[in-house]
């Protein structure tokens, strides 16, 4: 049998190196860093330049010494946030898809960006695809929406300034009709879709908020429109909008932050 191939970046993995080797001995000179990681101090220098200038290494140049910068702490930062988030919302994901036997998904923002962190699949053999790590336009989408409903101010300017591209019959793609039913989820404090991103698929979904009282996450059942009928849409939205609750009061939001917030 062949040997399996590495598919390691070798510049990658000397840069990680750096920073592991800072973040477990704290401040380090050129010279010490290429000792302890078998480099040249001339690569280790560039290494450094290159990681400073994205914020993930700090210089002191009074005393030559190298540190984690602000942008490291903010990933470890938001590897916490979003970690403690699945532990929180897991039970109440596995708890909808025992109910209701459709997708349900846990999205946040990337940028201009929808991104499924999590899914838990219906067992229908019909059902919708939504892998972990799927990124999807926020205009259009059921927790897509809600995210950027809730989202700051600049993030929806530049996504109704944007391209508003249509995915499917119900897409909006008009700014003032797409804005105005942003104020609306906002002021429900919950959406749900049909048509808008895949043909033939809806959405129940509903904000999860953090503790400082910003939208942090969405989560929303998603199945083929053809499983939905009114009875089943209610009990989905009082389920969505209970687990969101549960979610949010587990992560530390204040309780008020529950509810529908108009802009």
């Amino acid at each position: 049998m062949g040997e399996a191939k590495d598919y390691r970046i070798a510049a990658v993995d000397r840069a990680l190196s750096v920073l592991e080797v800072l973040g477990e001995r704290g401040e380090l000179g050129v010279t010490e860093l290429a000792v302890e990681l078998g480099m040249t101090k001339s690569l280790v220098f560039r290494i450094l330049h290159t990681l400073e200038a994205r914020g993930y290494v700090a210089k002191d140049s009074e005393r030559a010494l190298y540190g984690l910068g602000y942008r490291a702490g903010h990933l470890a930062d938001e590897a916490a946030k979003q970690r403690g988030l699945l532990l929180v919302a897991e039970p109440q994901m596995d708890t909808l898809r025992e109910h209701f036997n459709e997708n349900v998904n846990l999205l946040v923002r990337d940028g201009l960006n929808a991104l499924v962190v999590t899914t838990r699949e219906s067992r229908h053999s019909m059902r919708l695809y939504a892998a972990p790590g799927r990124h999807g336009p926020l205009h259009a989408g059921g927790g897509s929406m809600v995210l950027l409903a809730f989202a700051p101010p600049e993030v929806r300017s530049e996504t109704l300034s944007g391209p508003l591209t249509s995915f499917a019959s119900e897409t909006i793609t008009d700014p003032t009709e797409l804005e105005r039913k942003l104020m609306q989820i906002a002021a429900d404090g919950f959406h749900v879709t049909r048509n808008d991103l895949d043909e033939g698929a809806f959405s129940v979904a509903a904000p999860i908020f953090g503790p400082g009282g910003d939208i942090v996450a969405a989560i929303s059942v998603a199945g083929p429109v053809a499983r939905l009928d009114p009875d089943k849409q209610g009990k989905i939205l009082q389920d969505v909008l209970h687990a969101a609750g549960k979610i949010s009061e587990g992560i530390g939001a204040p309780a008020r932050e529950f509810q529908a917030a108009a802009w």
